[in-house]
Formats: C-alpha cells, sequence, structure tokens
C-alpha cells in the first residue's frame, strides 16, 4: 500500500513507523528539513513544502496513492490536504488528525476526511474504557460520523452472563465484531457463552449507541 504522510512531528512519525514495519510504501511531507534526523524514521521518502500546496502534492503524485494521512498540529492545515487528496487527486482512503476536539464536526466527507482520528478524544476514551466497567465507551469513530467502534465491559453481575451472543437481540445497527477475554482476542459466533470480564466489541452507527447500551445496561440492571 502506498501511503502519504503530512506533517513529520510525534504523531505523523510514529505511523509512518507502523507502515514501515507492515511493508507500507511511505512518503513523508513536512516543510522542515531538520525533521529527518529527530524522527527516526527509516525507510520512508521525504519531500519538503506546504502540503496545502497543490504543486507540492502534484510532486508527491498523490494520485497514485491508497492513503492520505493528515497528521500535522494543524486542524485547517489536515482539512485542507484532506480535501484537496479527494477534490484534486481522488484518493481512495483519507485519515484525518483532529488537534481541538471543537473541530470535530468539520472533518467528514463535506472536507473529503473519511476517518478522523482525534487523539485528546481517544485519550479520553482510553481513560473511560479503564474505569467505566458496565457502560459503552466509544473508541473511534468511522465513516465521516456515522458509525463507530466502541466497547463495553461485562460487570460480574450482569444479566448478560450466561447468555449466548445468538441469544442476545442486539440493535439491528450494531454488531459484535469481537470479544476480549483474558487478554485473547476472540472471534465471535452466536455459541459464544458471554462471561464476566469480557470486553465486547461493537461496530454501531451513532444512532443505536443508546439502543446498544439499553441492551447491555437494561433499565433496573445494577451498575
Amino acid at each position: 500500500m502506498k501511503v502519504i504522510i503530512a506533517g513529520a512531528g510525534s504523531v505523523g512519525s510514529s505511523i509512518a513507523k507502523e507502515l514501515l514495519a507492515h511493508g507500507h510504501e511511505v512518503l513523508l511531507i513536512d516543510e522542515k528539513p531538520e525533521v529527518v534526523g529527530r524522527s527516526g524514521v527509516q525507510g520512508a521518502r521525504w519531500l519538503f513544502g506546504d502540503a496545502c500546496e497543490l504543486s507540492i502534492l502534484k510532486d508527491a503524485h498523490m494520485d497514485e496513492v491508497d492513503v492520505v494521512v493528515s497528521a500535522t498540529g494543524d486542524d485547517k492545515v489536515n482539512l485542507v490536504v484532506s480535501l484537496l487528496a479527494k477534490s484534486e487527486f481522488g484518493v481512495g482512503r483519507t485519515v484525518g488528525r483532529v488537534n481541538n476536539p471543537k473541530n470535530d464536526w468539520m472533518f467528514d466527507d463535506a472536507w473529503g476526511v473519511d476517518v478522523a482520528v482525534s487523539t485528546p478524544r481517544l485519550m479520553t476514551a482510553l481513560v473511560e474504557e479503564a474505569v467505566e466497567i458496565g457502560d459503552v465507551v466509544r473508541l473511534l469513530t468511522l465513516q465521516t460520523g456515522v458509525a463507530s467502534l466502541v466497547s463495553f465491559t461485562v460487570p460480574q453481575d450482569a444479566r448478560l452472563i450466561g447468555r449466548t451472543i445468538g441469544q442476545v437481540r442486539w440493535p439491528a445497527d450494531a454488531t459484535v465484531v469481537a470479544i476480549l477475554r483474558d487478554e485473547a482476542p476472540i472471534t465471535p459466533s452466536p455459541d459464544d457463552v458471554i462471561e464476566g470480564g469480557d470486553e465486547l466489541f461493537f461496530i454501531s452507527t451513532i444512532a443505536a449507541e443508546d439502543e446498544l447500551r439499553a441492551v447491555l445496561r437494561p433499565e433496573g440492571a445494577p451498575h
């Protein structure tokens, strides 16, 4: 897979290292040549210039890549890069970094963003995940705000315990995609029995999250 990353700071560099380790081709765009030395990235190609400039993106052959990641510390830059990637170069997949959670609403298909990743919001979700046993925690927003990846840790006194995945009447727009049990991931089947302490992962529409919460925590159930 060919990937362009705009912004070679700590976030962009970390993403580049992961992608390179998985065998993908990576081109990093940054205005400052000195970032190469401190990035610690080996095996990537580099292009120096303003990622908001059409000429720079043409030099990067953006029309030939599979994914564009906008990972700068400036939300305005990330939006412009995503928009240009989609509108000018027809890139199939764009991922935009949201620095200020107040700007979340702008990171949608109108600005060419397929997936918005908010580091502050993700960190909040991870904190909530660690403490919110028995509640639905949104981990990631997908498909420009239409769907989300959510998790639910089953309390030891939950009514769900002992029931199989297939016995539970899940909302139509929510699907169990994984179970984490004793630190081991399980691909769920209708016959899998829910146990206390299980972490259930769902892909759900945003609208269905409340329905999912009602199924997982029926009114009157202990929290």
